[in-house]
């Protein structure tokens, strides 16, 4: 299996052709063949959150940096990248980056951190997006900027080499991470001073300026984690009540010491088993496309969330639905929804045509992938009206995301349509589309997944592929060898 047996996205010509290929694969999915400019264009549209009123529809998802420097401070890198999704003219910034609220919780020794000069480092930060946006945008006006917090637990690397910090043992993961039988698996005691160093972290931020944070419960990072830790002992593991506690506690405490701050969550919605290069199909560099691994023995599966216990390969929102009520008792109003994990089932989170050097060919015509984050955050969507919903999963649809996004909102499958990788190509995006200017095909991300391989073997975050200022460094020969050495 190869990318080149899916549809060519970029063969497809018109929006019309599209919808054809998309009735053709029997993928479900929202499109318009026109896209409104101006602000008729539904997605131009105010959304409010709160007291807060979020000027349209394109929000910029938060993403793991690695160009802060090793204490935890920002680059000249780090503030282009900040710079250029103020440029981008989305009027809701979900974070930017996931600063990590502790130094053993860093996912690379370049990640941001809360440190001792957190303050004026990540409100100097704010400045630059907001200058940026109002010389782009030509008001900020409607801007609404968040910071994530995170921890990444079982993924934390914060000097280089796998720290994980687990809260239960998990059949699969422990084995992928060399993980011994007798690895400490994090206390009860543990668990409540990062509770405590998310408030603080959560101070910070308001001070520094930002209008609220995120509590990040996805992608397999300590939040998320919480969610499946059926077995787990303690007061954070077990029963639902158990495994909310740390949102619970976080939040409450956010309220408590940072009065008047927002709150969101961003939350893999479901999870599925973790995935691995199909043996029979991978040789050395060159890994297959991605299997499941073996389940049968695991179940009913207790180490997931969003998932049937007894077929994890398929959601159950059932107690994902339970989470968004809770969320809806704390006061929080702004829910992003994502899916899976970057680590262990990439194609679920991240559809792409071209994998990570540490993933797998796609099992799926990415598409399909899309399409189950999109129907997911309808499902959602559908049962609570009153939380504002961000919808992942678009950049796959490249030249076509503008028509998606706008039939998705128009219809109601979401409120606002957040862009991850396709920020980092295409800062301006979201701007051209509602000028209608039309799109720099050029500039479109085609999912080549250099944005991961880079970081994950210690390279500055960026679009290697279609951003000059990247393409011609010397991250970017090195990026090239690696690949090479993975091919050959």
């Amino acid at each position: 299996m190869s990318e080149r047996q899916f549809l060519n996205l970029g063969g497809v010509r018109s929006a019309a052709d599209f919808i054809d290929s998309l009735r053709r694969l029997g993928v479900s999915l929202p499109c318009d063949e026109e896209v409104v400019a101006g602000g008729d264009s539904p997605l131009a549209q105010p959304l409010r959150a709160g007291d807060a009123l979020i000027g349209n529809r394109f929000a910029v998802h938060p993403m793991e940096g690695w160009d802060g420097t090793a204490d935890g401070r920002p680059t000249e890198l780090t503030r282009r990248r900040w710079r250029n999704f103020g440029a981008s003219g989305a009027k809701l910034v979900w974070g930017c980056e996931a600063v990590a609220v502790r130094h053993e919780g860093r996912a690379n020794p370049n990640q941001l951190l809360f440190g001792p000069h957190a303050v004026e480092d990540l409100a100097r930060l704010r400045e630059l997006l907001v200058e940026e946006h109002r010389a782009a945008a030509g008001s900020d006006d409607g801007l609404l900027v968040g910071l994530q917090l995170t921890h990444s637990g079982r993924y934390s690397r914060p000097d280089g080499r796998p720290e994980p910090r687990i809260l239960y043992r998990h059949p699969v993961l422990d084995a992928r991470l060399g993980l011994s039988d007798d690895y400490p698996v994090m206390t009860d005691g543990e668990v409540r001073a990062v509770v405590e160093d998310f408030h603080r972290a959560a101070r910070i931020a308001q001070r520094a300026g930002f209008d609220f944070v995120d509590v990040k419960h996805c992608h397999g990072y300590l939040g998320h984690e919480f969610l499946s830790a059926h077995t787990r002992g303690g007061d954070y593991g077990g029963d639902f009540e158990n495994r909310t506690r740390f949102l619970r506690e976080v939040v409450e405490g956010v309220r408590a010491s940072a009065p008047g701050l927002q709150v969101g969550v961003r939350l893999s919605a479901f999870d599925t088993v973790p995935f691995r290069p199909d043996p029979a199909a991978s040789a050395p560099g060159r890994p297959g496309p991605g299997v499941p691994e073996p389940f049968d023995a695991l179940l009913p599966y207790r180490w997931g969330f969003g998932l049937d216990p007894l077929n994890p390969l398929a959601e159950e929102f059932g107690e994902t639905a339970r989470f968004l009520s809770l969320c809806r008792d704390l006061g929080v109003r702004l829910v992003s929804v994502s899916a899976g994990s970057p680590y262990y089932n990439p194609h679920v989170q991240r559809p792409a045509a071209y994998p990570p050097s540490d993933g797998y060919l796609p099992p799926e015509d990415p598409l399909l992938g899309v399409e189950r984050q999109m129907r997911a955050t309808r499902a959602l969507k559908q049962k609570f009206p009153d939380l504002v919903l961000v919808g992942a999963g678009y950049t796959y649809l490249q030249q076509f995301l503008p028509n998606v996004a706008q039939a998705a909102v128009r219809e109601g499958w979401v409120d606002s349509v957040g862009l991850g990788r396709m920020v980092l190509s295409y800062p301006q995006l979201p701007l051209d589309v509602l000028g209608g200017r039309g799109l720099r095909r050029k500039l479109i991300c085609r999912t080549f997944s250099d944005c991961t391989t880079a970081p994950r073997n210690g390279l500055p975050s960026g679009c290697y592929p279609l951003d000059p200022f990247y393409r011609e460094t010397d991250a970017a020969a090195r990026l090239k060898q690696i690949k090479r050495g993975r091919t050959e």
